[in-house]
């Protein structure tokens, strides 16, 4: 910032300075998220949809041109600048927020902006939804530190701006101020309450004046469904949440075999994807007409909305998008997943009317309200954000007939959504990278954190001593410790004491060891303080089960460490959220 500027914006009131920072984080992050539109329709415009007004054979020829060069670009934009710009980017900005206090490095946004217009304007399966919040809480977090925020206070300018962002690609304010605090804080009463909705709304109002305020879908005559179009709800709602259940269970057991194979470099995997959706794509489009394989599909789904899609078209772009977008995602893409879900449910309840209706009938209305049943339960069920799943789709269409339908809806979604995986999407996801969820997002309260389990804190690598022997005792205390477990084939037998090792040494004898103090990975940190008051050494040994075998151990230094630091982030949040 420039001195002066920067002499100004200290001399503002406290107050007045936090919410001036919100409004410029959320014109920021609402620029950038129009911009990262305008890229992909003009990718879009210039590329697939220019040539599909052609003769089918430059379709062909263009169409692989353009998907295959716009993936293998993508893959090298993210192999040699920025890994951490690869996939959806929610997950990512999730893990800066806990980890890195929401500070994200610049060379996030410029990699995500440009992979995600190629990856997404280019053809690859795959939404705009995901970069769009990684980009601007990215932006937000560098003008946090434009303004003069130090790094660790940037969780409020990161969630402000992923806000601002998810409410620019979507014209969806409420459902990306809910989303961020369901999915990114895991509080729908955080402190940064205020400046979420307040960044919301002004990238709402940036969408509205840059593109235009209409919804993404514009539906017309919409009527409360019918009874029969309520009982049938359950039904559909069921199939769209296995739909994406299975969707994300594949995506990421496919992004795991990419990230741990050797055969090929990394900056060419992308490409396999896109060689998928072109294939599934031109044969599509070869036979219908539609493009709805490639990029969002938003036109096709829209069709659908309006009633232009049979279900046996549905039944066709569900599969081809379902392979699609799997591939596209699990071989590296950049991209979100929150268009290909909505996609996947929709045409999965279109699907399901269609059927039904071949034996009793249903009018317009219970047909769209399936339709977009379909939608919301099957996002729903990949992110486990119920409120976010419900909001998004009536913001979307503006049409609160709809909304009971998507209520009970969701209320299946879930419950079939969290009984089959364990994890939503992007916690999965964070697994599969090696990010423990406990350290990821800490517990909002002591209560809370009294029923965290003990592989939140513990120390799976500690120093042990496998024999007694002169020589071990001597590299044991080479060490720092004064404590260490004597783990003789695979038994735990207590625990030697630094003094005795050396009194052992100069004996010379087998040092003693005194009684353990164990537990179960699995049981809570409240449990585990009294286990170490009651322990003679200050320590406890966890074991992978009741009478198994050691896997690490806690100190009492550690759970104070542990606490100290929940107490320190609890402090910050409630100062940045001053």
């Amino acid at each position: 910032m420039n001195p002066t500027l920067q002499r100004w914006y200290r001399r503002l009131p406290e107050r007045s300075r936090g919410i001036l920072a919100v409004c410029v984080y959320g014109l920021g992050a609402g620029l950038s998220a129009v911009a990262f539109h305008w890229g992909i329709e003009l990718v879009w415009d210039w590329g697939l949809a220019r040539l599909s007004r052609g003769s089918l054979s430059h379709f062909l020829v263009g169409s692989f041109l353009v998907v295959m060069g716009t993936s293998l670009a993508v893959g090298w934009l993210l192999s040699s600048f920025c890994r951490e710009a690869a996939g959806s980017g929610i997950p990512q900005l999730k893990l800066a927020y806990w980890k890195d206090f929401g500070f994200v490095p610049w060379r996030v946004a410029w990699v995500k902006l440009v992979a995600g217009v190629l990856s997404v304007g280019g053809g690859s399966s795959l939404g705009r939804e995901g970069p769009s919040v990684q980009l601007a809480g990215a932006v937000s977090s560098n003008l946090a530190g434009w303004l003069g925020e130090p790094k660790q206070r940037r969780r409020g300018p990161a969630a402000a701006g992923a806000a601002a962002g998810l409410a620019a690609a979507f014209n969806t304010p409420i459902a990306a101020t809910t989303f961020v605090l369901e999915e990114i804080i895991g509080d729908l009463n955080s402190r940064f309450l205020g400046s979420i909705l307040l960044a919301s709304l002004l990238g709402a109002f940036v969408a509205h004046a840059l593109i235009g305020q209409q919804p993404a879908f514009s539906l017309t005559g919409v009527e409360a469904p019918s009874w029969t179009g309520y009982a049938l709800t359950p039904l559909v709602a069921a199939a769209a949440s296995v739909v994406g259940v299975y969707f994300q269970r594949l995506s990421l057991q496919l992004r795991w075999r990419t990230k741990n194979q050797s055969r090929f470099p990394a900056w060419l995997t992308p490409g396999f994807g896109g060689l998928v959706t072109w294939i599934l794509g031109v044969l599509v489009f070869w036979r219908t007409g539609r493009l709805g394989v490639f990029g969002l599909g938003y036109d096709d789904l829209s069709s659908a909305l309006a009633g232009g899609v049979g279900w046996k078209l549905a039944a066709v772009l569900l599969v081809a998008k379902f392979v699609a977008t799997i591939c596209s995602y699990g071989f590296g893409g950049c991209g979100g997943i929150f268009s290909p879900t909505l996609f996947l449910g929709g045409m999965t309840g279109l699907l399901l009317a269609g059927l039904i209706g071949l034996q009793v009938p249903l009018a317009p209305a219970d047909t769209l309200a399936l339709t977009v049943v379909g939608m919301s339960a099957c996002l729903g069920a990949v992110v486990f954000a119920p409120v976010t799943g419900i909001l998004i789709v009536f913001e979307m269409t503006h049409e609160f007939a709809l909304v009971p339908a998507l209520m009970l809806g969701a209320l299946v979604s879930q419950a079939i959504g969290r009984t089959m995986n364990r994890e939503n999407f992007y916690d999965a996801l964070l697994q599969q990278d090696g990010h423990e969820l406990e350290h990821v997002r800490p517990p909002r309260d002591l209560q809370g954190w009294r029923q965290y389990p003990v592989s939140a804190l513990a120390n799976f690598y500690p120093v042990v001593m496998t024999d007694l022997s002169p020589e071990a005792m001597k590299v044991a205390l080479q060490s720092p410790y004064t404590r260490f477990p004597v783990i003789l084939n695979d038994e735990l037998k207590g625990i030697a004491l630094r003094s005795e090792l050396e009194s052992a040494l100069a004996g010379p004898r087998e040092p003693l060891v005194v009684p353990a103090t164990t537990c179960r990975r699995d049981q809570t940190v409240g449990e585990l303080q009294h286990l170490l008051i009651q322990s003679t050494t200050q320590l406890v040994v966890v074991l992978d089960h009741l009478g198994g075998k050691p896997i690490g151990l806690v100190t009492l230094h550690d759970l104070l460490r542990a606490e100290e630091s929940l107490a320190e982030s609890a402090a910050s949040e409630t100062e940045a959220s001053l």
